[in-house]
């Protein structure tokens, strides 16, 4: 197979979770100290409108604050026409001063529009819905003392859900914040609901080895509810002009991963490569291997074993020849050595037997069945040194 570039894309799989959108939580706590006179909505999970009356508050705090605003209101009646600019400048920000302090309180502005028409004290407060929501939890009941501590509701805009997926630590290079997933939840079978990743957690869990990813989608009817379990699919980014090459083509050792390139007819180079994302039975290679260059796909071990055989045996010569245990021009082993004692090609011109003494060769023991002597030359040897008995 040969490298080549392509585009790699991957569907990551996980089974994620419904949760709520933490951007549009809200806890309503009391800016003042009272009692709960009234509660217009009272039960959990009840749909409130943007600027409904959740509940009222009697607070003599807040009733001095509106004769302050009253008083406030009636000096600037009184010193509006004063000749002295000073004294018209005071007044004025003693209505303004007193009118933000009703405000911080958190009275509502119909309530302080009706403070300045009608002069009249308003003996409760409202607490008002600050969005579009869901009440998932009622902290309080009508006649109950409430003070800043009180959480008097909690609500939440269901408009837009999170879903939150564990991605896997090999899954974690394809993810990037702007990809597309898409959701399918048990409670509406048949139903896909589309959404992207908005975040990838910087940690990791330490239990499960993964990263959280977070991702938002629009549940404008409804349907979707926290703490769903869902199957979320994400297509994951894709990595463009990569170079690749089949996965098995990888030859990996444990400290290194290499690859075998075919140079030439029965020759291979063994390379190390920097790997990338791997994908439908592809692998990106970072460096190591350039497009168009072919590499062996099967049999790698083989090459590798092969390879390391040669690199041990010439290990083996080069401490024969250190130590003096192997003959021949330049360290090579004699042809004996090579063909294991094989006599034949042997020249007995070159022999000396006229030392030879036959009396003390016991020869009754001996199997001459296996020797060849058929390429023995004859001619050269001198048998008149031979004593025979």
């Amino acid at each position: 197979a040969r490298a080549e570039l392509r585009s790699l894309s991957r569907e990551v799989r996980a089974v994620g979770r419904v949760g709520f959108d933490e951007e549009h939580l809200a806890r309503i706590h009391p800016k003042i100290e009272g009692w709960v006179e009234s509660m217009r909505v009272d039960k959990t999970g009840e749909k409130v409108k943007k600027g409904q009356i959740l509940l009222s508050i009697y607070s003599p705090q807040m009733v001095s604050s509106q004769e302050e605003y009253l008083l406030a209101l009636k000096n600037l009646e009184v010193l509006k026409d004063s000749p002295f600019e000073d004294i018209r400048k005071g007044a004025i920000d003693l209505v303004e001063s007193a009118r933000e302090r009703l405000e911080l309180l958190d009275m509502a502005e119909h309530q302080i529009r009706e403070l300045e028409k009608s002069g009249k004290i308003k003996k409760n407060v409202h607490i008002h819905s600050p969005f579009d929501g869901v009440v998932i939890h009622v902290g309080v009941r009508d006649g109950q003392f409430v003070s800043p501590k009180t959480e008097l509701y909690r609500l939440a805009d269901l408009s837009k859900v999170w879903g939150n997926v564990d991605i896997y630590e090999d899954e974690l290079p394809w993810v990037r914040v702007g990809d597309e997933a898409e959701m399918r939840v048990a409670g509406v079978p048949g139903r896909v609901f589309r959404g992207k990743i908005t975040y990838i957690y910087p940690y990791f869990e330490p239990k499960t080895r993964t990263v959280k990813v977070r991702l938002e989608f629009d549940n404008k009817d409804g349907l979707l509810k926290p703490d769903m379990f869902a199957d979320v699919t994400i297509h994951a980014s894709r990595q463009d002009k990569a170079v690749v090459v089949p996965s098995e083509a990888i030859v990996r050792s444990g400290s290194r991963e290499q690859i075998f390139v075919v140079r030439g007819p029965g020759k291979f180079e063994p390379r190390e490569v920097t790997l990338g994302v791997s994908s439908s039975g592809m692998t990106q290679i970072i460096d190591g291997v350039q497009a168009g260059e072919e590499v062996v796909t099967s049999a790698q071990f083989l090459i590798d074993s092969e390879s390391k055989l040669r690199e041990a045996t010439a290990k083996m010569l080069e401490s024969a020849r250190s130590t003096g245990a192997v003959s021949g021009p330049e360290g090579e082993i004699s042809p004996q050595d090579q063909h294991g004692g094989d006599m034949s090609g042997m020249n007995m011109d070159d022999m000396n037997m006229d030392d030879m003494n036959m009396d003390d060769m016991n020869m009754d023991d001996m199997d001459m069945s296996d020797m060849d002597m058929s390429d023995m030359d004859m001619g050269g040897m001198d048998h008149e040194g031979m004593q025979h008995d």
